[in-house]
Formats: C-alpha cells, structure tokens, sequence
C-alpha cells in the first residue's frame, strides 16, 4: 500500500510523491470535494491543482465521480488506466458521499491495497483516508451533503490509515485553530489522530509510516 497525505498539496515533499508513484505518467484527478461550490469555482480549483501536477511530468485527468453515480463497473473501468489518484481538498463529507455514490471508494480501496494505484489526497483527500470521519465537522460542514449529493454523510472514512489526520495546523486556511481545538478533543475521547500543518506529510508504503517534514 502506497500512500501521500498531505494538508496542502505536496507540502513541499513532490519529490515523495513521485518516488511512490514511480516515473510520472497518466494521473487520475478527483475533485468532488468541492462539489457544492459554484461550477466556476470548482472549474478553477480543478484547472489549479492541473499546473503543479504537469510541471512534474504527470498527465492529469479529471475522473468527475457525478457521472459514475451507481455505476460501480464504469468508475473501476475509468481508473483501470490510472496508477495513481490524487484527491484534492474541499468539503471532506461531500467527498465522502460521492466516493460513496459512485462505489469508487471501495474500488479504490481495494486497488490501494492490492498495490495496483498509489493514493495521494491533501486535506480532504487526506481526511477521508481515516477510519472515521468524526472530529472533521469541526472544520467541513456535513450539512452541504444533502443539498450536494441528495444523500445524508457518511461517516465512516475509507480505513486506509488507523488514525484520524487534521490538516492545516497553525495554518491562514485554519483562521479560528480549530484544528488544534479538535485534535485536543479526539485526543480526549482516545481517538488516534495526527495533526499536519501545510509543510507536513504522511507517507505509507512498505517500510511503514512516516511523517515528513517533522
């Protein structure tokens, strides 16, 4: 299993990134965390994270999970060209409803731990990786699922890591902390989590885990 969760971007580690994924190559985009922004903005988040991702050599495409919903069989076939997905931010339960929908996040996981795709996901992308989703209402609003997506949160996460991660620690994109209030919490109620601030990463593959930039 091969793994790159971030709170923003590669924070600065692309050079991690690449090395997982091996020599850069077609690259599946999923932004469907930003599903309930206008269509304007969530074009222009999505022509953003394409620029950083060519200027390392990938060939990113987006894979719009709205139009696989219920469709699990056309989603497997769209990714089958894939290597590597990279999931980038936004609203972490809209994401998780559209992973849901589509039955790209069992797919996914399946695929991530059979070694067949590397998985890389910041903020969102990277949250969604936990075992559950509890604790991400604190900064993602669950209550623009069901306008977004027609279904109500789901709130488990995709089980890839076994602790729950909060990004963008002492972070402008955290103007209240609080991330530091819902670390404190979980950490309360014996929750495993990690905290990440916009430099940091975690990477999973066969040596284990790590953080980067520690």
């Amino acid at each position: 299993m091969k793994l790159f969760l971030s709170s923003y971007r590669f924070g600065g580690h692309s050079d991690t990134f690449v090395e997982l994924t091996g020599p850069p190559s077609d690259l599946a985009v999923i932004a469907n965390a930003s599903d309930a922004w206008p269509a304007a903005a969530r074009e222009s988040s999505l022509r953003s994270e394409f620029g950083p991702l060519r200027a390392l050599g990938y060939r990113p495409a987006e894979v719009d999970l709205r139009e696989y919903v219920g469709r699990p069989a056309a989603v497997e076939r769209a990714l089958d060209g894939f290597g590597a997905v990279w999931v980038r931010g936004g609203n972490t339960f809209v994401l998780r409803a559209q992973l849901a929908r589509s039955g790209a996040d069992e797919i996914l996981r399946d695929r991530i731990r059979s070694d067949s795709i590397v998985y890389g996901g910041y903020s969102a992308g990277a949250c969604v990786a936990a075992p559950s989703l509890v604790g991400v209402e604190d900064a993602d609003d669950p209550r623009e699922v069901r306008p977004t997506t027609g279904v109500e949160p789901v709130w488990s996460g995709l089980d890839l890591v076994d602790f729950s991660i909060i990004p963008h620690l002492n972070s402008v994109l955290d103007e209240n902390d609080s991330g530091r209030t819902t670390l404190q919490r979980l950490r309360r109620d014996g929750i495993a989590c990690r905290g990440l601030t916009d430099e940091q990463a975690i990477v999973v593959d066969d040596s284990g885990t790590r953080l980067l930039g520690g």
